[in-house]
């Protein structure tokens, strides 16, 4: 294939700095939740492996961090963030953290409420002061709404904070507390599958410039993965969490792989799309991931470089239709959540407060709902505390314009040395899109080269006017001819109105041979294929002409392509065959059986065309449409009885390459070049970018496990559509015997 998609974003450095609100703080345009580091998803870090995580976050331009007086055993959060802090530059530093959710007294099954007396909101600031032993809070919230802003605009009077934030308020309560002292900051949840603040939330936070702090921005690692791509922990919180159990997760996991498709296209890993889109909701929306592994900070700061169009996130959003996502977005304290979060008149008591509260049916039906009467006895859904937001990400692997060193290997055992990874030269004249001009085809090849890509195949029949060759010639003459080893073809004839032949006369193929060293204008050609093998001329006879071709200097080494395992016997036996050129991928895997074995037997590499299933396995007619003029458009795999079918391959196959910290073409060139070192694909592109992804495959390891996995994913029984264009299916290798020499020379 030919067009593929990136690795993760690069990481923009250094982090922007934007203003959180209108009230002066300066915070990083992403934040960390550091939730995570005390467990809640998973088990909790030492306070010597979170600080470490923490440091790595502030390293990479993170100064944005956020804990909780709840979060950890006996508050073992904000002392971690408190060693940390002891370790970085506390003026460069914005420390947030949050108060007045309370277990309640004597409860044993985990019930929560809230608090947020004057007295309660002190104390709490003073025993956060403490534990995190700084002078000062930049950002202090009311992890839930009840009443405090009286003694919370007295501290920042006193010093104590600087800002005041609040979370899961309503319009309301955002007014009036505006009222009595700005507010700096929302904490409110907001992601692709939770976006009920957008009508009226984000509208009154941009009227009275108030920021907005996005907590559970991968909707509680749902977009990286969580429970799709890997199973939760027994422990996890998310077990009980509506939206991961039974059959809402069977569910929502398809619009998981919709989103996971549309991250293929615009060239990044799934989390990295789902904060982008939040991204993109505007300057004041600053989203807080977590993470517990620093590999992953890398991939949510590569966020930031994901750049979308309108039509993009109105894709995006049609992707996660809101009306589809299954299960309450909260297990516990439902009935704070903002659209509830109104605090009683200040002249009315408490309880009397109650009746200012306005419910509609569809409101009492939503609080019934999250709070189901069959699961208060016996099996209650808040074991643990729901705000958190770690998210062990599965990113891809960091894309960094590689600097993997690509192997030096043997094809064949003739002695021809050559790159790793090979480079298809025939996109660049079209097929698959429309053609390039020579002097960008001539770019593209030379960046190819500069990344360490040695073998670049190409054709007599690419191109109009064999318009490949030509372009590959004027390409060679920018290189250093000594180290590039160039292959191209001969045999495929030309015979209109849609279809081709195969010609291997000695005649012919001495011809075909001129006529490619004068296009591509060199000496000699490093490795010459027949094409496809002419099923009236005895192999005999053609390798007869490609041997004296060899001794004249003309060609180094000789390759077949699509032939058959006796015509490969047969050919070796005039002179050794160096290369077979062969369709392999996941989803065409029929040569394993003859045709591998018998090449390992006889010394013969074997070069993998189509390594991407023909660009299926990079995007192609599943991720993005096929372009009109495509020749896809005509091939059986990709034709609208079977392009349904085979979509539901890709999908299972796009869920285990972001298992595998990789794109899906990358999965898919890897498990090939798993096949064994005499494999070397060669996959092809148009685009510099693309390169980088398909080099990356050299450094995905997989496992005997992961490959029988990855096989198991793409049955060869459930691929819809044979393999070849019907045009050329006559020409296919099972077929491709050519008559004995003898018994040609008695018909004559």
């Amino acid at each position: 294939m030919e067009e593929k998609q990136e690795v993760q974003i690069q990481i923009p450095l250094p982090l922007p700095l934007v203003k959180l609100g209108t009230q002066g703080l300066e915070v990083s345009k992403l934040g960390f939740g550091c939730v995570g580091l005390s467990g809640l998803y998973n088990a909790p870090l030492s306070h010597e492996a979170g600080c470490s995580v923490i440091k790595e976050a502030f390293d990479r331009g993170i100064t944005f961090f956020d804990t909780s007086d709840l979060y950890g055993h006996n508050h073992d959060n904000e002392i971690m963030v408190g060693k940390a802090l002891k370790q970085l530059p506390r003026e460069k530093v914005q420390v947030a953290t949050k108060f007045g959710v309370v277990k309640l007294e004597g409860d044993q099954y985990g019930h929560y409420g809230v608090r947020g007396t004057p007295e309660y909101v002190r104390q709490c600031c003073e025993a956060s002061l403490k534990r995190l032993d700084t002078d000062y809070i930049d950002l202090y919230y009311p992890h839930r709404i009840d009443t405090t802003m009286g003694e919370l605009k007295k501290l920042v009077e006193e010093g104590k904070i600087k800002y005041i934030g609040l979370s899961e308020a309503s319009v309301d309560t955002i007014r009036r507390a505006h009222a009595v002292h700005p507010i700096t900051a929302l904490q409110i949840e907001y992601s692709l599958w939770v976006r009920d603040i957008e009508d009226e939330i984000i509208p009154v936070c941009r009227e009275l410039g108030i920021g907005i702090v996005a907590y559970s921005p991968l909707g509680r690692g749902f977009f990286a993965g969580k429970a799709v791509l890997e199973s939760l922990p027994t422990e996890s919180v998310l077990n009980k969490f509506p939206r991961f159990t039974g059959e809402n997760l069977e569910k929502n996991k398809i619009l998981y792989s919709k989103l996971a498709n549309l991250a293929e296209k615009h060239a990044c890993a799934t989390p990295q799309l789902a904060l982008a889109w939040l991204l993109h909701q505007g300057d004041d929306i600053i989203p807080i991931p977590g993470t517990t592994k620093v590999r992953n900070l890398d991939t949510n700061i590569g966020s930031l470089a994901v750049k979308l169009s309108e039509d993009d996130l109105k894709e995006i959003c049609d992707a996660v239709p809101i009306d589809e996502v299954v299960g309450h977005r909260l297990i516990s304290l439902p009935q704070y959540a903002w659209k509830f979060a109104n605090t009683p008149p200040k002249n009315l008591d408490t309880n009397i407060g109650s009746l200012a509260v306005k419910l509609s049916e569809d409101d009492l039906k939503e609080i019934c709902d999250a709070v189901p009467i069959d699961e208060v006895v016996g099996h209650r859904l808040i074991s643990l505390p729901q705000y958190a937001w770690k998210f062990a990400n599965t990113p891809p692997k960091m894309e960094e314009k590689p600097q993997i060193q690509i192997p030096r290997v043997k094809l064949g055992s003739q002695g021809l040395e050559i790159s790793r990874l090979g480079f298809g030269c025939a996109g660049l004249s079209g097929v698959y899109n429309t053609p390039h001009s020579h002097e960008y085809g001539c770019s593209v090849i030379k960046e190819v080269f500069n990344r360490g890509i040695t073998l670049f195949d190409t054709s007599d029949l690419y191109g109009d006017n064999h318009d490949n060759e030509i372009m590959v010639g004027k390409a060679l003459k920018q290189l250093p001819r000594d180290k590039i080893q160039l292959a191209t073809k001969f045999g495929v004839t030309v015979l209109g109105e849609g279809k081709y032949g195969a010609k291997g006369t000695p005649e012919y193929v001495r011809k075909c041979c001129e006529a490619s060293l004068k296009r591509l204008d060199v000496g000699y050609i490093d490795l010459y294929y027949q094409h496809r093998v002419d099923l009236s001329v005895p192999i005999e006879d053609t390798m007869g002409e490609l041997k004296n071709l060899v001794d004249e200097g003309k060609i180094k080494y000789i390759g077949l392509s699509e032939a058959s395992v006796d015509t490969i016997r047969r050919a070796h036996a005039v002179h050794p065959i160096t290369a077979l050129q062969m369709e392999y991928s996941v989803w065409t895997r029929e040569i394993e059986d003859e045709i591998i074995p018998l090449c390992r037997e006889l010394g013969i590499g074997i070069v993998a065309y189509s390594p991407l299933g023909r660009g299926f396995f990079g995007g192609k007619g599943a991720v993005e449409s096929l372009p009109t003029g495509s020749l896809l458009v005509y091939h059986p795999r990709f034709s609208e009885e079977n392009l349904d079918r085979n979509k539901l391959l890709y999908s299972k196959f796009s869920n285990l390459a972001a298992k595998h910290s990789c794109t899906t073409p990358q999965l898919a060139l890897a498990w090939l070049l798993h096949q064994g070192i005499d494999i070397i694909p060669i996959p092809g592109t148009t685009k510099v970018r693309n390169l980088d992804n398909n080099i990356g495959s050299l450094a995905v390891k997989l496992t005997k496990d992961d490959l029988k996995e990855i096989h198991d994913a793409v049955p060869i029984g459930e691929v819809g559509g044979q393999r070849e264009y019907d045009m050329f299916s006559q020409y296919v290798w099972k077929s491709a015997n050519t008559p004995p020499k003898q018994l040609q020379i008695m018909n004559k």
